[in-house]
C-alpha cells in the first residue's frame, strides 16, 4: 500500500474539509501519499486529481464546503465510466480510495466496490439519514444553523403576534427538523414520517391560542406531504441528475392554510442552502477527524468495502452493502415521546 486517493460525493456539508484533512495526515502517518480527486465520481471518470500534503490541508479543518469540490454524477449511469474509472485509478497507481458521501454516493462505492475497486466510505449528510451510523458529518452543524434561526425567529413572532414557518431541509428523513425544533423549543413540528392533518396543526395551534399564547413556530421538513389541503398541490418538480426532486416550497402551502384557517399573520422562513454551508461546528470537526483516522486505518488493515461508522460512543464499520439504497428515518415513537403527542396517530 502506498498511495490512495480521497473523494467528496454528492451534496456540500460543513465538516468535509475537515475529513480530506484527516484522511490526508493519517495517510502521512503511514507513509501514504494522498492524493484528492476533484469532483467527485466526475474527477474519477475524467483523471482530475490533484496531489494533497500536509501544506494541502493546514488550517482547512474549520472550513466549510469541501476543497476538492463535489458533483451528484451517477458512476454507474454509462457502463463506459466504469473503465475510465480503473484506467484513472490504474493509471495513478491508487491502491484504494476514501469516498466521502451520502446515500447516494456510497451506493454507488459499494456498486463500486463490488468491481473489485478497494474503498471504504465516510458518511456525510445535513440529513443525517443513513442507515447504521448514529451521525453523519454536517448534522450537528445544520441543526445548529436552524436551532438559532428559531431563536432569532421566535422574538419576531412573539413582537407581531404572529405565526412563523420555518421550511428546512429533509427529503425522506426529518431529523434537521425534530432535532432542531426540539431545541429551539418550536411549538408544531411536521416532518416526512409522521402522517397530520390540517385539522390537527391548526387545533394545536388554536389551542395556544386560547391558553393566551398569541404566537407560534412551526418547523416543517421540505419532505413533508399534506393531506388534506383542498386544492392545493405542489407543483410538478424539477429533478437534479440522480433524480432527486427539488422542492418548491411546502412551507408556504403550509403558512398559507394557517393563515386562512386561524386568521392569524403567518410568514414562512426557508434557511435553504444557509443549513449547508459556512464553518462547521466543533462536533463536525471532532467527529469527521474521527472517521478520517479510521477509514485510513481500515486501509492499512486491508478491510475494504465497508463505511466508518458513530455506533455509541465509539467508531466501528459496517459493509456497504448493509446501507446501500437505505435511508435512517425517525422512528414515530421517538418523535412522539420529544414532543410529548400521546395521540398515537402513525
Amino acid at each position: 500500500m502506498k498511495k490512495i486517493a480521497v473523494m467528496t460525493g454528492g451534496g456540500d456539508c460543513p465538516g468535509l474539509n475537515a475529513a480530506i484533512r484527516a484522511v490526508v495526515q493519517s495517510g502521512l502517518g503511514y507513509n501514504l501519499e494522498t492524493l484528492g480527486i476533484r469532483n467527485g465520481w466526475k474527477g474519477l471518470i475524467d483523471g482530475d486529481l490533484v496531489p494533497l500534503k500536509d501544506s494541502s490541508v493546514s488550517g482547512i479543518i474549520s472550513w466549510g464546503g469541501t476543497i476538492l469540490g463535489t458533483s451528484r454524477m451517477d458512476p454507474l449511469k454509462d457502463p463506459a465510466d466504469m473503465q475510465k474509472i480503473q484506467k484513472t485509478l490504474q493509471d495513478a497507481g491508487i491502491d484504494a480510495l476514501v469516498v466521502i458521501g451520502g446515500g447516494g454516493t456510497l451506493s454507488a462505492a459499494y456498486e463500486i466496490s463490488e468491481k473489485g475497486i478497494p474503498l471504504v466510505g465516510i458518511p456525510k449528510t445535513i440529513d443525517n439519514d443513513i442507515f447504521c451510523t448514529d451521525l453523519a458529518v454536517g448534522f450537528d452543524t445544520a441543526v445548529t444553523v436552524v436551532t438559532e434561526a428559531v431563536d432569532r425567529l421566535r422574538t419576531t413572532a412573539e413582537s407581531h403576534h404572529r405565526i412563523i414557518v420555518v421550511e428546512v431541509m429533509g427529503r425522506n428523513a426529518g431529523w434537521i427538523a425534530l432535532m432542531s425544533g426540539i431545541a429551539g423549543g418550536a411549538d408544531a413540528i411536521l416532518i416526512p414520517e409522521i402522517r397530520f392533518t390540517m385539522d390537527e396543526v391548526c387545533h394545536n395551534l388554536e389551542s395556544r391560542l386560547k391558553a393566551g399564547k398569541k404566537f407560534s413556530i412551526v418547523v416543517v421538513a421540505e419532505g413533508t406531504h399534506h393531506e388534506d389541503i383542498a386544492g392545493a398541490e405542489v407543483p410538478e418538480c424539477n429533478r437534479d441528475d440522480c433524480g432527486h426532486e427539488k422542492f418548491v416550497g411546502v412551507g408556504n402551502l403550509l403558512a398559507k392554510h394557517l393563515e386562512s384557517r386561524l386568521g392569524i399573520e403567518t410568514r414562512v422562513t426557508v434557511p435553504g442552502h444557509v443549513q449547508r454551508g459556512g464553518t462547521p461546528t466543533a462536533f463536525d470537526r471532532f467527529l469527521a477527524t474521527r472517521f478520517g483516522i479510521a477509514a485510513v486505518e481500515h486501509i492499512v488493515a486491508g478491510n475494504f468495502g465497508c463505511m466508518v461508522a458513530l455506533q455509541g460512543s465509539g467508531i466501528d464499520t459496517v459493509p456497504l452493502k448493509k446501507i446501500a439504497s437505505r435511508i435512517k428515518t425517525v422512528d414515530p415513537a421517538f418523535y412522539y415521546n420529544l414532543t410529548m403527542v400521546r395521540s398515537g396517530k402513525q
